[in-house]
């Protein structure tokens, strides 16, 4: 993987320390500019467009509003949020905002590099300590937006669906079925705008995922 670029902002000034030691002394990582304002990230986004910022603030509210702002027309930054405020609804309304990273603050150095490498890399990552709850949360809230949705599935759609349930990436789902993955992207595309889903992840909810099916969220075990 290129070296990533990232900005780090956390309102304790303790915690951005270590953070300063773990991303400055990655191979994988090139640290931009750091700042104890939640208020600055923002702009810090628009200055730098990193592609990842560690965000965490003492103020939810304002954490999420910023996460908001981050996310508005800037498709490269991906905002991860690293925080010691392990509850479900901070969990859902951060990842509703945009953010893909929800990293608890007791996690090791290794871990938050491996959490957030994942999310450079396109995944969407959930501390273990919250993620059941929160993805039983993001299913609760598909399902019901999955009634209120009309729109009905082509038969090819129905395909590519049934074997995106089974965990199957895009190269697997177009081997199976005879297509190019260039299609499959396509179809992928078509069936989040039809369903109102921004990821994967969120498509795969909306879908009714049974109970025990394994949602596409990377977890430390």
């Amino acid at each position: 993987m290129n070296k990533k670029t990232v900005v780090l902002v956390n309102h304790q000034p303790i915690m951005l320390e270590g953070l300063l030691r773990i991303f400055g002394g990655s191979d994988n990582f090139t640290l931009i500019e750091s700042s104890i304002l939640c208020s600055r990230a923002v702009d810090l986004a628009t200055i730098h467009t990193p592609d990842i910022i560690l965000l965490d603030a003492d103020d939810v509210d304002q954490m999420i509003a910023a996460t908001v702002q981050i996310m508005q027309g800037r498709k490269k930054t991906k905002v991860v949020i690293f925080t010691s405020t392990l509850n479900v609804e901070t969990a859902v309304r951060a990842l509703d905002a945009g953010a893909k990273g929800y990293i608890a603050s007791t996690s090791t150095a290794g871990e938050v590099l491996a959490a957030t490498r994942m999310v450079a890399e396109g995944d969407t990552f959930i501390s273990p300590n919250v993620a059941t709850k929160v993805i039983g949360a993001l299913r609760i809230a598909a399902r019901r937006k999955a009634l209120n949705t009309a729109k009905r599935l082509n038969v090819r759609e129905e395909q590519i669906v049934e074997l995106l349930l089974k965990g199957k990436t895009n190269k697997e789902i177009a081997f199976a079925l005879g297509l190019q993955e260039k299609t499959v992207k396509h179809y992928m595309t078509l069936l989040m705008h039809k369903l109102d889903a921004r990821n994967r992840l969120e498509l795969a909810l909306t879908l009714r995922v049974p109970e025990n099916a394994a949602a596409n969220v990377q977890l430390f075990n």
